[in-house]
């Protein structure tokens, strides 16, 4: 498989990135971002 690319370490990046990482466990996921901080809030 291919990976998947999110661009955006904010909310609704992270938000992305976890749901295929529940959805596909085996997927590989890469996030970029240029936000300092990466959220990780519930």
């Amino acid at each position: 498989m291919k990976p998947v690319v999110v661009i955006g370490a904010v909310a609704a990046g992270m938000s992305a990135a976890s749901v295929i990482r529940r959805t596909l466990p085996e997927q590989q996921v890469i996030v970029f971002g240029r936000e300092p901080y990466i959220s990780y809030g519930a």
